[in-house]
């Protein structure tokens, strides 16, 4: 953000210069970037909601196994729109209405032990 307003702002943040940074980079209003789109895009599309292994969610998206549990899924976990289950990850409610889809019927945050 910084660089961007330096480069583009004379090095001044404001509002307009921080929201046209974030469309440069590809960022949507929820903080999600190209690649944690793509990994719910695939939950959704590809594999119906889950429950999907991350290592068949990375070839997915093409990325590493690795690059999809310990960059995109924690921050989708807390976004509240991936639970992890014993069976793999699963798209919540918000994730398909995020992508401007209907969710499918009990497609809501899993129980902690489910």
């Amino acid at each position: 953000m910084r660089d961007f307003a330096e480069v583009r702002a004379d090095g001044v943040i404001t509002r307009d210069v921080a929201k046209a940074a974030l469309e440069v980079y590809d960022v949507d209003e929820l903080g999600l970037d190209r690649l944690d789109r793509a990994v719910l895009s695939a939950l959704t599309r590809s594999f119906g909601g889950g429950p999907v292994g991350v290592s068949t969610l990375a070839v997915a998206v093409g990325e590493e196994a690795a690059t999809v549990e310990e960059v995109c899924e924690p921050f989708l976990v807390r976004a509240g729109m991936v639970a992890r289950t014993p069976r793999g990850r699963v798209a919540t409610a918000l994730a398909w209405t995020h992508l401007g889809m209907t969710p499918p019927v009990g497609a809501s945050q899993p129980g902690l032990f489910e």
